[in-house]
């Protein structure tokens, strides 16, 4: 169901509800992207709180007794599913009938082709900023089921909060896009890049596909730096989460420029330079197109 239907299904429902003060919602996420996603869902009418915190990696995350108190009186909890949290159903299993709600609903997956995983779900999907608009109509939809009495307030916050994604971001879709298509490569540690990659038409070489394998191995160095040589690619870049070494090793044995750090699967504290989503695509679109446009 489309996230206007159902709010418009829900508000009729609502005409039979009392009108009396409830409590605010409280909301648990599974890490800092999806928390900044929720919190300009919720606006003031829902409290929004991240497990991890922010540059935390979050594929290996190993929660704490603390975590599983603050999340054990949640009214809801977001994740991101597609085998991003590998802790997560554990993590669950250990609270008492909270609702849950996965934010990849309805969004098609890409697949891992190598590693570990191969063959299952890319899980960095919130990378796209179509599929973006597609977590943002999951969390309100989430937060009407649970909060039907701000349903009204979820959707249009939402409606405005896709306007301002889509406002910012496809601008640097653009410039990326008018990159001659043979130097659109982008090589970083984790293939976490799969769906920008997709959206800005572009081609991607990384050092290993998911940061719950192996990282920075020989061979993994030694295909990178195979690869940059045989398409001439000048730059290449790094996550922040994760050492940079192995990048810088291979713009080192290669010629190529080390372009800086990208953001994507942790925000920053509020004085760093991703402190909200918006600003970890805004960030993440501009080095990239600056690091592809200047070597």
């Amino acid at each position: 169901m489309s996230l206007s239907r159902f709010i418009a299904a829900l508000i009729l429902a609502l005409s039979a509800l009392p009108a009396a003060a409830q409590d605010r919602m409280k909301v648990i996420t599974t890490f800092t992207v999806i928390a900044d996603m929720a919190s300009n869902v919720a606006g003031d009418a829902a409290d929004v709180v991240s497990i991890t915190r922010p540059g935390a990696e979050i594929h290996g995350y190993d929660p704490t007794p603390r975590d599983i108190l603050r999340a054990q009186d949640a009214d809801l909890i977001l994740w991101n599913g597609l085998n991003l949290e590998l802790w997560f159903e554990q993590f669950l299993s250990n609270l008492d009938d909270v609702p849950s709600a996965t934010l990849t609903d309805g969004i098609d997956p890409i697949s891992i082709s190598e590693g570990e995983y191969n063959g299952k779900p890319n899980p960095h999907a919130w990378m796209s900023l179509d599929n973006a608009l597609v977590y943002i109509d999951n969390i309100a939809i989430a937060f009407a089921a649970n909060d039907p009495v701000n349903a009204l307030t979820y959707a249009n916050n939402a409606i405005a909060y896709k306007a301002e994604l889509t406002a910012t971001i496809a601008p640097l879709r653009a410039a990326v896009q008018s990159i001659p298509e043979n130097n659109r490569w982008l090589v970083t540690c984790e293939g976490a890049f799969s769906y920008l990659i997709r959206d800005f038409g572009m081609k991607e070489l990384y050092l290993w596909p998911m940061n719950a394998d192996q990282t920075g191995t020989p061979q993994q160095v030694r295909k990178v730096i195979d690869g940059v040589r045989d398409n001439d690619i000048s730059v290449v870049f790094c996550e922040s989460t994760v050492s940079s070494r192995p990048a810088e090793q291979v713009a080192r044995e290669t010629g190529a420029a080390f372009g800086g750090i990208l953001y994507v699967d942790s925000l920053t504290k509020a004085d760093g330079l991703v402190p909200t989503y918006l600003d970890l695509l805004r960030v993440t679109s501009q080095t990239v197109a600056a690091g592809l446009t200047e070597n």
